[in-house]
């Protein structure tokens, strides 16, 4: 029945470089439907506001593969014994969430802030060094968010930059998606052992006790040695990449948009709010991971067969024109209650608190020191990875004006 389903066609350089007009076709036309889609093969989407809220909650729509009916699928993680939490579905993700979501507290990032804000000004200072005009990708927005998450968990300086390049290296795709978890589990169970020798003031540190120690007094242990090696590793995977396309992107779109931007000059105090419009209009995921139909699934005017692969495309509910009036508009003072950039339902973005924070700093304290800053190339001339997930720019040059300063 569902082969008989005409799919969407899709050029997939045309959809890299502006998804954002592909889901807002579907929208209109086609608003459940299913496309061959680049890293998933054929998939339903779901583009609209209401569908995609409802579905976020739906127990129909499972994460774990062994519940697709038919089962014999499997992540490339898995393989190198990796699961992450967004791949498991009640009552383990039920267990394992407090466990995980005690590194993602708001509390817990409030504390990060001040350090945060001297990993921003030193990799500032460097950029001055490089020059007038400078890759802000390379050179800010994806540093400070791993040299974070690398201080959170307590990873050794002298392997910070092998991690970043490790973990970049995985939105490459293809063999990168077998190379990167095995790497990354082999060093993570070394790091273990590491904190289990010569506990240190971090959160691995943490979990290694609270593992150790649960152990000991014949308790359940708080995470199974599975699962802390799997909490090491999916903390720097979902820590990185997205915060990363939040403060470039967000860049580019007050960079874009010198109305919104002056605005803010004049008002640091919108800047909170700001992120919020930034993360509805930048949109720094595409869609959510993979889920599957455990049984027939209404949506809209649609019925999707049991069995079937869906993505939620959130960044096309944050264009959804029924919930945000002029949603291509960039608006600083809008109410953006409500939008999903970080999802909703018991997935809802365990990095949320660490995000936020970590992009109110990143760009508060770019725009503080480089007032005058600006594109250093046409916006046309830029270019976004050929990843389907993530939505994030390959390169973002800017001038820093300095001799104006």
């Amino acid at each position: 029945m569902t082969d008989a389903v005409e799919l969407v066609p899709l050029d997939e350089d045309s959809y890299y470089q502006d998804p954002m007009g592909f889901f807002a076709r579907l929208r209109e036309s086609r608003p459940v439907t299913p496309v061959r889609m680049p890293d998933y093969g054929r998939t339903w989407i779901i583009t609209r506001y209401a569908d995609a809220r409802a579905a976020l909650t739906d127990p129909r729509l499972a994460n774990k593969v062994r519940h697709w009916p038919g089962g014999g699928r499997s992540f490339p993680n898995e393989a190198a014994g990796v699961h992450a939490l967004l791949n498991t579905d009640p009552p383990e993700h039920t267990r394992l969430r407090p466990l995980v979501q005690k590194a993602f507290t708001p509390r817990r990032a409030g504390q990060l802030r001040p350090r945060t804000k001297e990993i921003a000004t030193g990799l500032l200072d460097e950029m001055v060094a490089r020059g007038d005009v400078v890759d802000l990708l390379d050179g800010y927005a994806r540093p400070l968010p791993i040299t974070v998450i690398c201080e959170l968990l307590g990873i050794p300086v002298a392997d910070r930059g092998w991690i970043w390049a490790t973990v970049t290296d995985y939105g490459k795709g293809g063999e990168e998606l077998q190379r990167v978890p095995r790497e990354l589990a082999a060093y993570f169970t070394g790091l273990i052992a590491a904190k289990r020798a010569e506990p240190g003031n971090d959160l691995l540190s943490a979990l290694v006790l609270a593992h150790d120690n649960a152990d000991e007094d014949g308790a359940e242990a708080a995470l199974t040695t599975v699962e802390l090696l799997s909490a090491a590793y999916h903390l720097v995977m979902a820590g990185f990449d997205t915060t990363v396309n939040l403060i470039a992107s967000g860049t580019l779109a007050l960079l874009t948009h010198p109305g919104e931007m002056a605005r803010l000059r004049q008002d640091p105090s919108l800047l909170p709010a700001a992120v919020e419009e930034l993360l509805r209009f930048a949109n720094p995921v595409n869609h959510v991971t993979a889920r599957f139909t455990t049984e027939d699934l209404p949506i809209g005017d649609v019925v999707i067969p049991a069995g079937e692969q869906v993505l939620i495309a959130i960044s096309s509910a944050n264009r959804d024109p029924a919930q945000f009036p002029d949603p291509n508009c960039l608006d600083l003072g809008r109410d953006t209650s409500g939008h999903v950039a970080f999802g909703h339902g018991i997935h809802y973005c365990l990095g949320a608190p660490l995000a936020r924070m970590e992009a109110e700093v990143a760009l508060g304290a770019l725009f503080a020191r480089f007032p005058e800053i600006s594109l250093a190339v046409p916006p046309q001339e830029l270019r976004w990875r050929p990843v389907s997930l993530m939505n994030g720019l390959e390169s973002l040059p800017v001038r820093l004006a300095l001799t104006r300063q």
